[in-house]
């Protein structure tokens, strides 16, 4: 029995009738009304019973369900919340995607930081989930993208004594399963018939009862009760091998599958169907796939049959499918040329959703976290199309369903996808031929390519493994893809780019010193202020002092912290940093100023000022940029600085230099109206509410109020310091622009009198260049063009007159010595010869000796001792061979293919007797 079989144990099951029974198929508990009911109703213990045969009353689309639910928790006094996006690492910094509609309140709100926007809530949150991406288009039931109907409510225990941002208890698990079961009740469902399971979930350090509510065998529903937390002392030993208590808050968790509601009501042969019916009729027409009247009820009873399949559960899923033949009594390969297509054509059209998903909530694919997973599903989905022959544009296929889910950046999305496709096509024609060289390696070895190396080929190359499958075949290798190779590939990659630990033993020192009261959000032109030292650590380099009130800003959101002094009567120290630990300040000095000391703090003012006029710029920059280049513009990282900042942003293209003129042009635009810079500290809620979570451009804050920054139009969280009006700026220059990885922009800038002195440097620099060329500063673009035209002429000329001196040397114009090696089996003739020349002169001569018949073997002392050998077809002397017996005499190596190779060492004094033995190394190598 389960550690907390007395959790299930609820007074509405008692109260309705329910039985407790054990599934005699999986061993899993379950509870019901029907008395006579055996099992728990899951496939593979049960089939579907609602295919051909709705569950519900009436069909709904996927808009009209998600109004029924939404509406029907309305009713029962929820309050509905706009849906959060796809992308989650907008509002947190532990997770990437939302995988569920919990997302939305952790860590805040389920720890009890923060309040819900509302107690309790209805959503539909829009998910994706990368692991289930090789089970789609195979189950007929998963999808990567889905929306998690779902209802909340947050409670936290009355006999606690900590504070948390809600308390009381809203309702818990007999009202939970009560709503759900009322649901199924209205929308006509035969509740006789409805399972609940019991399966204790575990998941991020937290645990808890919960429940699957499966009906006609298809789980609708899952009932989470997070009431538990991760304790290596705890009474509950769970699942994942873990201890679990008791904690203060306790959350009701609710999932309810859209997609899944809507198929039950209808009674499609699969999900994909019901949820995308006009897209999967296109693209069945595109790909030519029709089924007569006996196919497609084949393909019905085969539909039937798939719960049983999935990726995760089944380790065979070509064994599974053979099970499924024999149930309907045809053959393996009768079944999956049937229904591979149709799995394609269903893969395509959920893939693209969650395309529209990602790309419309501002996801630029890259080959770093949330971008990489875009990137993996776009290159996957573009390879479905091309194997079962779909050949409309991605771009309008992603567009299909970017349009019904509403997104008004379509341009935008169309736009990447085009990108994209041409990169991935280019990826292709580069990493082709490195499949090539592997799989004849491993052809050779006669062992089959691994997983490993097909991972890393698809992480490094974009390969996907049934090419690498195909290019192997030919060349006789093997392939073992795993059916699960995809989630494989996003589990690398399923993680923050970045989390910020602090160190416990750091946090112990300051635990009994009270927050630092900051000045700086006060008056951020203020400079000079007064403290008391409360605490001095002493450090390797000096000293960490703690005062009561600060007005120095600590380093934090890309802000270099500011430096200065702190003066008693009898000392100066000087601060050369500042950091925060746990909202304590500390200033970092060369010396001790005392604790319990009366300080005057003086910051240095002309730094802070162009730190100020730095940090507002960046605002200004990366709101200017998304005016320019499009709202899908983010920032990836910021650095400000005296002399100059940069902002990296997620972008699809490289920044062009009209880009950069725009860009300038709206940024001191904003500058030049001298607009009020202002803050203020809304509720959290209310600030997402209104501005949305591009909010969080440099970080998520911790709190219920968080600090808002004014600038012009732009709206960001941020705790740096600013100047009050835009034209205290001064203006701003963008100083360079350079691709730092695939899908991120940096823009270096300088602002106020950085600005100004960047602008004069490279003035210097064009007047410099013009008096160099003896020309007017506007004269020098024209001039260094014809310069460049000449210099590439004269290069031309040059290995021109190379060429002919080689000639010239091979037909006997200078002093090599001809040498009859005597082989056997042809008249064979060497030249050697020392030329003191470069490389190329070297190559260039070699070439014409071999094109004459001869074996070339020169030597070079101008850099080095370097050697160039050069065999005709149909000498067999290798030429890599004596290369490296040459190479070795001048104490280096080298090599090379038979028919051609150099190399070298340092010792040049030696290069004449290496020479003179290179026809008895000739010689030998032919022997040999």
């Amino acid at each position: 029995m389960s550690e907390l079989a007395d959790e299930y144990r609820l007074e509405y099951f008692e109260e309705e009738g329910f039985v407790r029974k054990e599934c005699p198929e999986c061993g899993d508990h379950f509870w019901t009304r029907d008395e006579t009911r055996e099992t728990c109703g899951e496939p593979p213990c049960e089939e579907y019973d609602f295919i051909g045969e709705p569950g519900f009353d009436e069909a709904h689309s996927l808009e009209e369900m998600r109004e029924a639910f939404l509406s029907f928790f309305e009713e029962h006094d929820h309050e509905r919340i706009d849906p959060y996006p796809v992308a989650a690492n907008r509002w947190r910094d532990d997770v990437l995607l939302t995988q569920a509609s919990i997302y939305d309140f952790q860590p805040l709100v389920t720890s009890g930081e923060t309040p819900p926007p509302a107690n309790p809530l209805t959503v539909s949150q829009p998910c994706i989930r990368m692991q289930d991406i090789d089970n789609v288009g195979k189950t007929g039931r998963h999808t990567m993208a889905f929306e998690m109907m779902a209802h909340h409510a947050f409670n936290s225990r009355e006999d606690t004594d900590a504070e948390y941002a809600y308390e009381g208890e809203v309702y818990w698990k007999d009202r939970t399963v009560e709503l759900c079961d009322t649901l199924l009740d209205e929308m006509g469902a035969d509740i006789e018939d409805v399972t609940y399971i019991e399966d204790p979930w575990v998941g991020g350090g937290n645990a808890g009862p919960a429940i699957e509510v499966i009906y006609k065998g298809l789980e609708l529903a899952t009932l989470v009760f997070m009431c538990m937390e991760q304790d290596p002392d705890g009474e509950y030993e769970l699942k994942d091998g873990n201890r679990y208590s008791y904690m203060d808050t306790y959350v009701v968790d609710t999932g309810y599958g859209l997609e899944r509601w809507t198929w039950m009501s209808q009674g499609t042969p699969t999900v994909y169907e019901a949820i995308y019916p006009d897209m999967i009729d296109f693209l069945r027409e595109n790909a030519g796939i029709e089924h007569s009247d006996e196919e497609a009820d084949l393909v019905a009873r085969a539909a039937r049959l798939s719960g049983n399949l999935d990726i995760d559960d089944v380790d065979d899923v070509e064994a599974a499918r053979g099970d499924i033949a024999d149930q309907l009594g045809v053959s393996v390969d009768e079944l999956r040329d049937l229904v591979e297509p149709l799995e394609d054509v269903y893969a395509i059209a959920d893939h693209c959703r969650t395309l529209a998903y990602m790309l419309g909530d501002g996801i630029v694919p890259s080959n770093v976290g949330t971008g990489y997973l875009a990137r993996m599903v776009l290159r996957r989905t573009k390879r479905l199309c091309d194997n079962v022959g779909v050949d409309a544009p991605l771009d309008e296929l992603v567009d299909m369903q970017a349009e019904r889910l509403g997104y008004e950046n379509r341009d935008t999305i169309r736009d990447i996808v085009r990108t994209e496709v041409e990169k991935y096509r280019e990826t292709l024609e580069r990493g082709g031929r490195r499949v090539e060289a592997i799989a004849e390696e491993y052809a050779e070895s006669g062992e089959p390519i691994p997983r490993e190396e097909l991972i890393e080929l698809y992480d490094s190359h974009g390969i996907q493994p049934d090419m690498v499958a195909e290019i192997a075949e030919d060349v006789g290798a093997e392939v073992d893809v795993p059916d699960d190779f995809y989630s494989l590939v996003a589990d690398r990659h399923d993680t923050p780019e970045s989390v910020e630990t602090s160190s416990e033993d750091e946090d112990e020192r300051f635990e009994d010193l009270p927050e630092t009261e900051k000045l700086y959000y006060d008056d951020q032109g203020r400079t000079q202020f007064e403290a008391v030292v409360l605490d001095v650590f002493e450090r390797e380099d000096g000293y960490d002092v703690v005062l009561d009130q600060t007005m120095f800003y600590p380093e934090g959101g890309g802000q270099p912290a500011d430096t200065g002094t702190l003066s008693t009567d009898d000392t100066t120290v000087e601060v050369t940093d500042v950091q925060i630990e746990d909202d304590v300040i500390l200033h970092r000095t060369d010396e001790n100023p005392g604790k319990g000391e009366f300080v005057n703090g003086q910051v240095d003012g002309a730094r802070r000022r162009q730190l100020m006029r730095h940090h507002t710029a960046t605002h200004i920059v990366i709101h200017s940029a998304r005016q320019v280049l499009g709202d899908h513009v983010r920032q990836a990282g910021a650095q400000k600085g005296v002399d100059s900042s940069r902002i990296d942003l997620r972008h699809y293209e490289r920044i062009t230099r009209e880009d950069v003129k725009e860009i300038e042009r709206v940024a001191n635009d904003i500058v030049m109206d001298n607009g009020q810079v202002t803050q203020e500290w809304p509720d959290r809620h209310e600030a997402e509410a209104e501005h949305g979570f591009d909010l969080y451009q440099g970080g998520i804050p911790p709190g219920e109020q968080i600090r808002l920054i004014h600038v012009d139009d732009d709206v960001q969280a941020c705790g740096g310091t600013h100047v009050a009006r835009t034209g205290d700026i001064g203006s701003i220059k963008v100083l360079s622009t350079e691709r730092v990885q695939d899908g991120v922009e940096r823009i270096t800038f300088a602002a106020g009198e950085a600005a100004l002195e960047a602008t004069q440097e490279k003035e210097d620099a064009l007047y410099e260049a013009a008096e160099t060329l003896d020309v007017s500063p506007e004269e020098v673009p024209e001039t260094a063009e014809r310069f460049f035209e000449e210099w590439k002429d004269r290069g031309k000329r040059i290995e021109d007159l190379k060429e002919q001196l080689a000639a010239a040397r091979a037909g006997g114009g200078g002093d090599a010595d001809e040498v009859e090696l005597g082989l056997e089996d042809e008249n064979a003739t060497a030249v050697v010869d020392r030329i003191d020349a470069d490389m190329d002169e070297l190559r260039a001569t070699a070439n014409a000796i071999s094109e004459e018949g001869k074996i070339a073997v020169l030597g070079s002392g101008q850099d080095g001792a370097q050697f160039v050998v050069s065999v005709p077809d149909g000498i067999g002397v290798n030429a890599g061979e004596v290369v490296g017996e040459l190479a070795a005499k001048v104490g280096g190596g080298g090599g090379g293919p038979p028919d051609f190779a150099q190399g070298g060492g340092p010792d040049v004094e030696a290069l004449d007797d290496a020479l003179e033995d290179a026809p008895d190394v000739l010689r030998q190598v032919q022997d040999a």
